[in-house]
């Protein structure tokens, strides 16, 4: 019998498979199903820091309106105020009505007030709180040193401010990847989530004017520069780490596994497959760690690590060779 379970923050998954935040995750119903299905675990869709800073500053106040002297800037106030009441609500309820980790999500671009809205997570009752964090680094006057000591600031505050273990998805634009991936992963973090993927601007030419991207999914293709992280990184930090980004099927899913990934993250082969494809890789998965005579999860992880690798320069090839070296 094949054992898919793995430990993932100090957390018992079920097996690797983690629904990563987005659209699906915010309310319970899509929870429910993928509990049902028989995903690992389940992150949260985010909530934005903007919104916890309003509703802990209203806090403060003993009259709630002084803040909010007209109606527009009142109603802003309750908006916001409801849906992180809602979001409570749903961590509660996605917690009661699964039997699964469930891990709170927080977008967030700074170490200010909305550090202490993680208590009332924590009273929610849920497993884990994950940190998506990216900072545009638009401003010439901060060096790349100074936007790095903006993460760990955040890092120590939130690890001050609840017991949860906290994960920190982050992107790969630094210019010091594996020093930085090493201070973080030594700041009080249980795990690092191998990439972000971003909102895309983009152009239309007809209208002249900026636009988003209309590709807001994935491509399995992007998921090579999270292999080659995870490879380099896996044996080399002090906590563990999950892949994210182009994970649409069952091999794709072992080769991160087989780099060093304790579990990974996927969305959207969700949407564009459905919750139950879910049930699909996990079969596929199985009979693959049959085919390669891989009892457990476990025994697969990371055995094709940079430290492991019969090849390790592979991870650190950043130009052609071989393929291209002929063409005129």
């Amino acid at each position: 019998m094949i054992d898919l379970s793995t430990k993932y923050m100090g957390l018992e998954l079920r097996n690797p498979l983690i629904a990563s935040s987005s659209a699906l995750t915010g309310n319970i119903e899509n929870i429910v199903k993928l509990n049902n299905v028989g995903i690992g675990a389940i992150v949260i869709k985010s909530l934005f820091e903007e919104q916890i800073i309003m509703d802990i500053d209203s806090q403060r106040t003993n009259n709630m309106y002084g803040s909010y002297d007209d109606v527009e800037n009142y109603v802003g106030f309750y908006t916001k105020k409801h849906k992180l009441d809602q979001y409570l609500n749903l961590l509660t309820e996605a917690k009661n009505k699964t039997n699964i980790p469930i891990i709170a999500s927080i977008n967030c671009i700074s170490d200010s007030e909305w550090i202490e809205f993680a208590s009332d997570i924590e009273k929610t009752g849920i497993d884990a709180l994950e940190l998506n964090m990216f900072i545009m680094p638009t401003d010439s006057n901060f060096s790349g040193r100074d936007i790095e000591q903006n993460y760990l600031n955040i890092v120590n505050k939130i690890t001050k401010q609840t017991r949860l273990p906290i994960a920190l998805k982050i992107s790969p634009y630094f210019s010091g990847m594996a020093n930085f991936a090493n201070l973080l992963s030594h700041s009080g973090i249980a795990s690092l989530v191998l990439f972000n993927r971003f909102y895309r601007p983009d152009v239309d030419l007809e209208k002249m004017k900026l636009t988003g991207s209309k590709d807001i999914f994935s491509t399995p293709q992007e998921n090579a520069n999270v292999l080659r992280w995870l490879g380099i990184l896996s044996d080399e930090i002090n906590c563990d780490v999950a892949a994210n980004t182009g994970i649409w099927d069952a091999p794709t899913v072992l080769k991160n596994i087989a780099v060093g990934a304790n579990a990974v993250q996927m969305a959207s082969v969700l949407f564009k497959q459905g919750i139950e494809v879910v049930e699909d890789m996990l079969n596929n998965i199985e009979n693959l760690m049959k085919k390669h005579n891989y009892s457990s999860i476990k025994d697969l992880k990371g055995v094709l690590s940079k430290q492991k690798a019969a090849k390790p320069m592979i991870y650190e090839r950043a130009q052609f060779m071989k393929y291209f070296s002929d063409i005129k």
